[in-house]
């Protein structure tokens, strides 16, 4: 508008300026202030105002030179030269300031375009929580298109449509959480029904339970892009304006480019939640494997070395008191059999200790710094039982690192401390040792990782060198890994 403006008013006002001192100096001013006013209008508004401010120059140099104001005898040859030069010049220079400034308003969007997907995937790589990216992705998409509002909706196997994230530069966006069935004449539906990008630019016959809440909005132009994930149609990005002035022609494209981002995002996410579901799977497989595998030792192999152990003390007892070889040979083999019974204990402890499924966390991290060759100190403020996983890595957790500290890092002392808080246990094991372990290499800690991880907790190890080792376990005490 501005450019316009000045292409009208300049060459009128310099003009009526110079009307009242012709002469040839003021001639050359007259034309150089008018390919000033050229200039300026290419830059502000592109060739259309430039070529205008040229036309009007040129009839106001003619009027500048009619006989009205021009003497009898006045040589206009050169007015005329100069004339022509004017519009040959101010042509050339409105096309191509005009085309200068086209580019750099392109180059300017295009700036534009790559700091806003760079910001969303920024958040896509940091795995920043699917709500925050929606919204992220409805805002930078609605400021970049210049648009009233952006939504984003995921369709539902029933056959509705969730409002997922909103923004609207009037504060008043689609309802967050609003469920509509799709179905009559609106963008959603098909999308829906298409698998492909639709425009729209009138509501006035849009109909179906989206378009009344959609309405509300007084959109009359919306573009709309589909979601898709892995190859299934996962939802849809709508963006609108409520002017009379319709979409850019590429609103679609580029809604697609941050709708490939958020379908990265959504994927990234199932995939982890997929990951974080079969580790679990494989920990609880492993688990009850490993409860098998103790109930048996206890109920089989043990039962039947108690049961030779007593056999053998009764025979024992039968012994003819003067033959002392026999009576020696069986008490040496009545010792072995009681070693081997507390060597199969030990094994069955190891492989699912027994204290853990009757009493609880506190009673088998007691038991763990009984048997512990370094003193522990032990601080559990827990409730009396927590979920049966939570139980289970936190025990395996705490054996490992004793085990550590007792063989690799010369420890006098160990603080095991235990507390829930937030729904989240903390968990951690300091020891005064030489420090220095490396968790890679055969600490024992590298598998403890993927049991910690299944349950979507993290595991943290600071081991500088001479200042001892300490490990740190966050386990949440409910699924905090579920994806959108």
């Amino acid at each position: 508008m501005a450019a316009w403006v000045l292409a009208v008013a300049g060459p009128v006002l310099l003009t009526l300026g110079a009307l009242p001192w012709r002469s040839s100096v003021v001639l050359g001013g007259f034309l150089f202030a008018m390919m000033l006013v050229v200039i300026v209008a290419a830059a502000l508004g592109g060739a259309r105002p430039a070529l205008a401010a040229v036309v009007l120059g040129i009839l106001a140099r003619v009027l500048f030179f009619s006989p009205l104001f021009v003497s009898p005898g006045d040589d206009l040859q050169p007015n005329l030269v100069s004339l022509i030069g004017f519009a040959i010049a101010g042509a050339a220079v409105a096309i191509l300031i005009g085309e200068l400034a086209k580019l750099g308003e392109e180059q300017a969007s295009s700036r534009r375009v790559e700091a806003a997907l760079r910001r969303v995937a920024t958040l896509v790589a940091v795995g920043a929580p699917t709500d925050e990216l929606f919204a992220a992705v409805c805002e930078q998409a609605g400021e970049l298109l210049h648009a009233d509002q952006t939504t984003m909706h995921r369709y539902e196997p029933d056959d509705t449509v969730t409002c997922v994230a909103g923004w609207s530069r009037s504060g008043d966006a689609f309802p967050v959480g609003a469920r509509p069935r799709l179905g009559g004449k609106n963008l959603a539906t098909i999308v829906a029904r298409s698998h492909s990008p639709a425009r729209t630019d009138s509501y006035s016959d849009a109909s179906g339970e989206v378009a009344e809440v959609v309405s509300e909005s007084g959109f009359r132009s919306a573009a709309a892009t589909p979601v898709v994930v892995q190859g299934r149609l996962w939802g849809v990005l709508v963006t609108g304006t409520v002017s009379e002035q319709p979409l850019a022609a590429d609103t679609e494209t580029r809604l697609a480019s941050f709708t490939e981002l958020v379908a990265t995002a959504i994927a990234n996410a199932e995939n982890l939640s997929e990951l974080k579901a079969s580790r679990a799977r494989v920990v609880a497989a492993a688990d009850k494997v490993r409860r098998q595998i103790e109930r048996d030792l206890h109920d089989g192999a043990q039962q039947r070395l108690v049961s030779l152990t007593l056999a053998l003390r009764t025979v024992q007892m039968s012994v003819v008191p003067g033959d002392g070889e026999l009576g020696d040979d069986l008490a040496r083999i009545a010792e072995g059999l009681v070693g081997v019974q507390d060597d199969l204990r030990e094994i069955a402890r190891g492989i699912h200790p027994a204290i853990l499924a009757q009493g609880g966390l506190a009673p088998a991290l007691k038991a763990l710094a009984r048997r512990c060759t370094v003193p522990v100190e032990l601080d559990v403020r827990t409730k009396p039982r927590l979920p049966e996983q939570v139980e289970v890595a936190a025990y395996y957790v705490v054996a490992e690192a004793l085990t550590n500290a007792a063989k690799h890092a010369n420890a006098s002392a160990i603080l095991v401390d235990a507390e829930t808080t937030d729904r989240v246990l903390h968990l951690r094991v300091r020891d005064d040792g030489v420090g220095g372990a490396d968790p890679v290499r055969g600490s024992g800690l590298v598998g403890l990782r993927d049991r910690v991880a299944a349950l979507g907790g993290t595991i943290t190890v600071q081991r500088p060198a001479g200042a001892g080792t300490s490990l740190h376990v966050e386990l949440p005490l409910a699924d905090r890994s579920g994806a959108s």
